[in-house]
């Protein structure tokens, strides 16, 4: 019997695209620092916070959804950004996957039970001094969230297609003590996708899609 190949952008390919993605390699060159070689501010991120994020690959009928998160506007760092459900790792967390599920639960509410870890992307380094490890999950629908208004304003879900797309990656720029720092920027609707996490998100299409 032929073999089914499964459809793009759906939670079946993502598995398969996962599972034969390139073996992660230690000190592997992927972050911030990749659209700012030799910039001045990533001399000052010594030592890196360890940190972990989940991405959240959401299994729905018409296609793959990425869910992601809107940090409060109160927040004292990052506020009213786009970002994945994640933070820094506890000494007491017994790895990456733990504090990505720890942290997804404490900010939106998504219980363990309705995600699936399948499996890691290389550590991604950011410009505010953290080296991040990207947790690849699939999460089955029928769940609920709860926000912690504390930390989140809102989460909503982005098509798989449209960050696999890179015509809609587009890079944009700041200025940093004088100094222009690059990154991508990814507009959906209303939001904002920028940063940190654009450029996690540009990894994994430069890793599974490209």
């Amino acid at each position: 019997m032929d073999q089914v190949t499964p459809a793009p952008f759906s939670v079946p390919d993502f598995r398969t695209r996962v599972a034969a993605q390139p073996e992660i390699v230690p000190d592997d060159d992927f972050g911030d620092h990749r659209f700012n070689p030799g910039h001045p501010r990533l001399k000052h991120i010594k030592p890196l916070r360890d940190a972990a994020v989940l991405i959240p690959v959401v299994d729905r009928a018409e296609g793959a959804m990425v869910l992601l998160t809107k940090r409060a506007e109160k927040l004292r760092s990052h506020s009213g950004q786009v970002a994945f459900p994640g933070g820094t790792i506890d000494p007491t967390d017994p790895g990456p996957e733990a504090t990505a599920l720890r942290e997804t639960f404490e900010e939106i509410g998504l219980t363990r039970d309705f995600i699936e870890i399948i499996g890691r992307m290389p550590d991604y380094v950011s410009g505010s001094g953290y080296r991040i490890v990207p947790v690849l999950s699939v999460v089955r629908p029928g769940f609920s969230l709860t926000l912690n208004a504390d930390e989140v304003d809102a989460a909503f879900e982005v098509p798989l297609s449209f960050l696999m797309d890179p015509a809609n990656h587009k890079r944009d720029s700041r200025m940093w003590n004088d100094l222009e720092w690059i990154f991508y920027d990814m507009p959906y609707g209303d939001q904002r996708i920028w940063g940190v996490t654009a450029g996690i998100v540009r990894t994994l299409y430069e890793r599974l899609y490209a």
